[in-house]
């Protein structure tokens, strides 16, 4: 028991970086996601909406 809380000490700083990475990824792909999604052609239903103004329009960055 003294050996697998020695193990679970060490690691915990490893695990603590594993799942701020964890986050930090979703976060970032949550975001990308939804930039790529606003730009993209409208899917049905949403053929009227006009863009949110934080999104930026990525079509002048790939001219």
């Amino acid at each position: 028991m003294p050996l697998l809380l020695a193990v679970a000490e060490t690691s915990f700083p490893a695990m603590t970086v594993l799942i701020g990475v964890g986050v930090l990824g979703f976060v970032a792909a949550v975001t990308i996601g939804s930039i790529a999604w606003y730009n993209s052609e409208r899917p049905a239903g949403w053929e009227g909406r006009e863009r949110p103004s934080f999104i930026p329009d990525t079509s002048k960055w790939f001219k």
